[in-house]
């Protein structure tokens, strides 16, 4: 199981959301690459990269400053956030990342990911957001009427590496993630699932890690770190005693 932080960007700070609201943000700090690479250090093995303004305005905002954080990283960077060409998943991918994650154009265009799939085999990640089951878009700021798995059935036998399920009633909220709703998304594809969203502290962290045999392998976390409610280390630690 791996524990991913996540490092969002906005107006080329890094930052926290509360349930994606672009107007409710908390700053951590002026230079993402700079916390990129505190979590690099700390010994993390993934690292969850969001082009926030990307996210709402549908197109890379924040480019240089990710693919700066690329080439500075030991370790694998997945990106979203805006991603809806195939000259936008190029850039990325060219520039070394590890993942591309692809929200809205996932509900809106599936040709779209075939073809991006058919292009960068084993690249292209779905992020799956769901309010109450329901499919949220375009930075969360509309719900569609197709539920989570179904998007997940749509998108599998298109060669998608796997998933990340986001609650987003849950998300910077510090409430705990919702772990009936991501066990039943985990129950709906047979792709490996990452979970993102609600993590408070170190319980939520062991309560994620009893759905690795669900077929969740990895949870993204960033309020709780930013807030240092949760310490990195001691939640790789739990990892390790789990595995172990």
């Amino acid at each position: 199981m791996k524990i991913i932080p996540a490092v969002d960007i906005k107006g080329g700070r890094c930052v926290r959301l509360t349930q994606g609201k672009e107007d409710q943000e908390t700053v951590y700090s002026d230079d993402p690459r700079a916390m990129a690479q505190h979590w690099d250090e700390l010994g993390a093995q993934l690292i969850h990269v969001v082009d926030l303004d990307g996210a709402f305005q549908g197109l890379p905002k924040n480019a240089d400053i990710i693919k700066d954080i690329i080439y500075s990283s030991t370790v694998d960077i997945q990106v979203g956030g805006g991603i809806r060409t195939i000259e936008a998943i190029a850039a990325y991918v060219n520039a070394g990342a590890y993942r591309v994650i692809l929200g809205t154009i996932a509900h809106e265009e599936p040709a779209f990911v075939a073809e991006a799939c058919k292009q960068f085999p084993g690249k292209i990640m779905i992020g799956i957001d769901a309010q109450d089951g329901k499919v949220a878009v375009k930075g969360w700021t509309e719900v569609s009427e197709q539920t989570a798995a179904d998007l997940a059935k749509t998108m599998e036998p298109l060669g998608v590496a796997g998933f990340i399920f986001t609650d987003i009633s849950r998300d910077g909220m510090l409430q705990g993630p919702n772990l009936d709703s991501i066990r039943q998304f985990a129950r709906a594809t047979s792709l490996p699932v990452i979970a993102s969203g609600g993590i408070s502290g170190i319980q939520d962290v062991v309560s994620l890690l009893s759905l690795q045999t669900k077929g969740v392998e990895g949870m993204i976390t960033g309020k709780a770190l930013y807030d240092k409610r949760l310490d990195f280390k001691e939640a790789l630690k739990q990892v390790r005693n789990h595995a172990g």
